[in-house]
């Protein structure tokens, strides 16, 4: 039974049914309808968590390409199922929270369409084993993200929004590709699991690091890492569902899932111990202290989003260093990272995707997410207060919440790689404590800025749009499941552990035992819990004094910034784009034929003579005889003169000489039925040319100058020298027999006496269908024109 299959195509089935229902449900929200699909998947994969908790997988294949190694062919094991139970879990979160912030003037369909959309896609890219069904499902998340982002295309910030986000991760994805197809030269082959298995013996392998550095390029832009990040922020132009969904719990973690997935095919090594844990830290630390300067709330969380997901992927970083060490007490130690990045993925999912869903009842409410217009929300919206408090000070890392368990953990690995003994860590690695607590400092302060800026102080609402009061019980129903997670993960986070974590480590680092600990808040005065308070103190003094310094690091320039740079590049390139444009589309049709023939000439000469294809063997053709060499002086006399030609008929008639010369090579090969073919089309053909030549203007000598003659006439000589350099060798280089034995027993193989009809009605008779279809696609089109033009006209004529 393909129920894994089913499950990544469910979400394609009914997006190609909403624009049939949706006129058809009557009074029923649509997100009742589409709220049932994530349920399902959810259920689905909950019901696979036994099965997965004691080690098994699942695969599922359908053959698609098998002579190319391409399958469709799908793998559930503990990581890719902790990927699916976020995707589809925070899909239902997010649809039922839809259903209540969405206004009544939005596309209810086309939102809910491109929601599962993206759905099916995420689901397709943690399940996929085939590295091209990955990249293709890869591919549509950023298709689908960018319909979700520009969702309210009439705003130009989300049109923006939408294009840079499309733009840094299909770029990222290009890159992705290179890298995957490197890996099938290595390995032979496309799946997942097989290169995992065989990677030991390509490790030495000139593409292994190349591949590597492209395929992390596609995990960076995806996941919003440090420079790619800059689109992030631009993405929360889009509804807050939207950000909930896409930018907390699963598009962004698509990067971190491929960066998990490929640790066992590249970790072990320093190159990509450093880079990507280099990477997560300064992606940790900016996104923190951007956050700080941010004075609206989403700008805030989307900036934290950044930060979190670096602390994730630095995790990853230094978790790397498991498999140098192998199985043993080292190896479980820095495994340990891992099993921290995990922990905090789902965390970060909870506490993130809530603060969102908060962000979103604010803007909903009060009608403004600017913080200097917010202040002393608490007393009017109490509930709303309270889950903001409770993801807030879990992302900040405070006791008897989810997030601290795994910060500690996160503190925990940097201590420990500061004394890694490879890799050079011993030097730099005192460096990673130090950024991982700095960051955690500004993480503490808008995490303080979220809550006390918003809900305290004096109240605002002159400055708000509308009096705010508590939403509908329906809105506030995701955030309070959310942060019932946050507090229970924090009493009873072995669950996790036991059944979805250890499975999940346990592929990603196979061989490797005892990296899994069993988690607990209180592990005694440890330097982890020192740096924890650190942070509490120095976070409490900057926040408190946060008028008298915020001011100094928003001083940098607007110019000097990652988004200037995309902004400066992208009209550099356009106006590079229009320079190219203006220059080469003039209108002039000799003038593109030039471009035409010159770019022929230099491609396909150039292939001749530098891969030395080129080869001339004239031994073993037959003798020119005298009628032939006669015809084609007649055909090289007519076609030179028509250049010199005065008028349009002189013209058409020595076009018609050659058309009429080649009909007597074809009597001289003893090849009639061409012949009479050849005459009939050259009979037409002048005669066409002699009726559309009469409507137009009378011949004139050429005005062009000297320069422009020598140049068509040296491009006219190139083209022609080409034309039988490529005749003479292709003749000269006969690699193979000639098929034409094969056509030799038509009437055997098709009935027919004339070997030309066998052809084209037998051998390739599908060919010349499609070739009598296109024109009579073309005459259908000629007519509707000519119907068209007259109708106007006649419309004319009674208006007058």
């Amino acid at each position: 039974m393909y129920l894994l299959i089913l499950a990544i195509l469910i979400p394609f089935f009914f997006t190609a049914l909403i624009p049939l229902i949706h006129n058809r449900v009557g009074s029923i929200h649509l997100g009742w309808l589409v709220l049932f699909v994530p349920l399902v998947l959810f259920s689905i994969f909950t019901a696979q968590i036994p099965a997965i908790s004691n080690s098994d997988t699942l695969m599922q294949t359908v053959h698609w390409i098998p002579s190319l190694g391409i399958n469709f062919t799908v793998y559930l094991d503990g990581l890719s199922l902790i990927m699916a139970l976020l995707i589809t879990g925070m899909g239902a979160l997010v649809v039922l929270y839809s259903i209540y912030y969405l206004s009544p003037s939005d596309s209810f369909p086309h939102f809910y369409a491109y929601l599962l959309l993206f759905m099916g896609a995420m689901l397709g890219v943690v399940l996929s084993d085939n590295l091209l069904v990955l990249y293709v499902f890869w591919e549509l998340t950023s298709i689908s993200s960018f319909l979700l982002i520009a969702f309210w295309y009439h705003r130009k910030n989300s049109r923006y929004g939408a294009q840079k986000s499309l733009l840094i991760t299909v770029f990222g994805g290009f890159g992705m590709l290179a890298g995957f197809l490197m890996l099938h030269s290595m390995t032979g082959t496309f799946s997942i699991r097989e290169i995992i298995a065989t990677i030991a013996q390509y490790t030495d392998h000139a593409l292994f690091y190349p591949a590597m550095f492209l395929i992390l390029l596609g995990a960076f832009t995806k996941s919003a890492q440090f420079p790619f990040h800059i689109w992030l922020p631009d993405a929360m132009e889009a509804p807050t569902p939207v950000s909930a969904y896409l930018h907390s719990a699963t598009m962004v973690k698509a990067g971190i899932y491929l960066v998990a997935r490929f640790t066992p095919i590249f970790a072990g090594n320093a190159a990509w111990f450093w880079t990507v844990t280099l990477v997560g830290l300064v992606t940790l630390f900016w996104g923190a202290y951007c956050a700080v300067r941010q004075t609206d709330l989403k700008a805030l969380l989307a900036y934290s989003t950044i930060s979190q997901l670096g602390l994730i992927m630095s995790l990853f970083g230094l978790g790397s260093a498991a498999l140098h060490f192998g199985d043993g007490e080292q190896g479980a130690l820095y495994g340990l990272a891992i099993f921290a990045a995990l922990f905090h993925m789902v965390n970060h999912s909870t506490f993130k995707g809530a603060l969102f869903m908060v962000v979103g009842i604010v803007d909903h409410q009060v009608g403004t997410r600017d913080i200097r217009r917010l202040g002393g929300l608490m007393a009017a919206l109490p509930i709303t207060f309270t889950f903001a408090v409770i993801g807030s000070f879990s992302m900040a890392g405070l006791p008897f919440l989810n997030g601290f368990l795994s910060k500690e953990m996160f503190f925990t690995a940097s201590v420990n790689a500061a004394g890694l003994p490879v890799f050079g860590a011993p030097t730099w690695g005192l460096a990673i404590p130090i950024i991982a607590w700095i960051a955690s400092v500004f993480t503490f302060v808008y995490c303080m800025i979220f809550v006390f800026r918003t809900f305290f102080g004096t109240p605002q609402l002159k400055k708000a749009d509308r009096k705010p009061v508590e939403p509908t019980l329906g809105m506030l129903v995701s955030p309070a499941i959310l942060c019932v997670f946050i507090i229970g993960l924090f009493f009873a986070p072995n669950l996790l552990g036991d059944y979805l974590l250890r499975p999940a480590l346990n592929g990603i680092l196979p061989g490797i035992s005892g990296a899994t600990p069993h988690i607990s808040a209180w592990h005694g005065f440890n330097t982890e819990l020192f740096m924890t308070l650190g942070i509490v103190v120095i976070g409490t003094v900057l926040f408190l004094t946060l008028r008298s310094w915020i001011k100094i690091i928003r001083l940098q320039p607007a110019g000097w910034t990652f988004t200037a740079v995309y902004n400066s590049f992208l009209k550099n390139l356009k106006k590079a784009s229009n320079w190219i444009t203006t220059h080469y589309m003039t209108g002039h049709l000799p003038s593109y034929f030039a471009y035409i023939f010159m770019f022929f000439i230099l491609i396909a000469g150039g292939t001749l003579i530098f891969t030395g294809a080129l080869s001339i063997d004239l031994t073993s053709d037959s003798p020119i005889s005298v009628y032939e060499g006669l015809l084609t002086a007649v055909m090289a006399i007519a076609a030179i003169s028509i250049l010199f030609a005065k008028s349009h008929l002189s013209a058409i008639l020595l076009n018609g000489v050659l058309g009429f010369s080649i009909a007597i090579f074809f009597v001289l090969f003893r090849a009639p039925d061409l012949a009479l073919t050849q005459l009939v089309i050259e009979t037409v053909t002048t005669v066409l040319f002699l009726l559309c030549f009469l409507f137009l203007p009378e011949w004139t000598a050429e005005d062009s100058s000297k320069r422009t003659k020598l140049r068509n006439a040296l491009i006219a000589i190139g083209a022609g020298v080409t034309i039988t350099l490529i005749g003479l060798t292709v003749n000269s280089g006969k690699l193979f027999d000639s098929i034409s034995g094969y056509f030799e027993n038509s009437y055997e193989l098709t009935g027919g006496d004339n070997i030309v009809n066998a052809i084209l009605g037998d051998f390739r008779a599908f060919d010349t269908m499609l070739e009598s279809l296109v024109l009579f696609i073309a005459g259908l089109g000629v007519y509707t024109l000519i119907r068209l033009k007259l109708g106007k006209g006649s419309g004319k004529d009674e208006h007058q």
